[in-house]
């Protein structure tokens, strides 16, 4: 049986040791993070089942990481760790996709109670591409396995990054994309260098699909981008 694989996301070290082997004990993979940077870095490189998140951290807080998450990754469970009990912070929790929220200080069975509630809601839900064989935006016919868009019968091929590019944006159809995730999935780091160049196959993206003026890529300042269909 696969063990279940939990990102936890804890700033303070002696709370992060503490839950990360009072965790494995109990049979989770736990892979620990100090920080929101790192905890992204982390997921974007492996499969998790569900995320533990501390909403003050440093580099990037708690619901920014989700968001992140988020963006691309629809189904994986995210339990919110706080030192706040403000009504406001817990609605925003839940607004940017929490599945539980759990104020500090709680015990550790309490802890174990949460995960295994959310992990049995979930259970069945493991996300699974959305994206089919054939998908159709606007007038184009997108075929994201053969890196292929068509037009009234012209074919036009995507590269490995502008097809990577473009499943990301299908999954998340109408919805933003935010770019440090969409750069560390795809180019493995969100460097100056990289996003440029991430904005050169975006420019490329935008030429291919120009031929219906229903379909948009839009930069949302200050937080990545988003297709529409008008």
């Amino acid at each position: 049986m696969k063990t279940t694989a939990i990102l936890l996301a804890e700033d303070d070290p002696n709370l992060g040791l503490l839950l990360s082997e009072f965790l494995k004990k109990k049979g989770f993979e736990v892979t620990w993070a100090n920080n929101g940077d790192e905890a992204l870095d982390y997921f974007v490189k492996s499969p998790f089942d569900l995320c533990l998140l501390d909403v003050m951290m440093p580099k990037k807080d708690g619901f920014s990481l989700a968001k992140d998450i988020r963006a691309n990754h629809l189904d994986v469970p995210i339990i919110f760790l706080t030192a706040k009990s403000m009504e406001e912070d817990t609605l925003q929790g839940f607004k940017v996709g929490a599945d539980d929220y759990l104020t500090k200080p709680f015990s550790m069975e309490v802890l174990l109670a949460r995960i295994e509630a959310v992990l049995r809601r979930t259970s069945g839900e493991k996300n699974i591409s959305s994206l089919k064989e054939e998908i159709e935006i606007g007038n184009y016919l997108y075929l994201p396995n053969k890196m292929k868009l068509v037009f009234n019968g012209v074919e036009q091929k995507f590269t490995p990054k502008e097809n990577e590019l473009m499943k990301i944006l299908c999954e998340n159809l109408g919805k933003p994309v935010s770019r440090s995730f969409a750069l560390k999935l795809i180019w493995g780091d969100d460097t100056y260098f990289n996003a440029r160049s991430m904005d050169v196959y975006m420019t490329k993206l935008r030429k291919m699909l120009k031929e219906d003026s229903r379909i948009q890529i839009q930069n949302l300042h200050g937080e990545g981008f988003r297709l529409i269909v008008e």
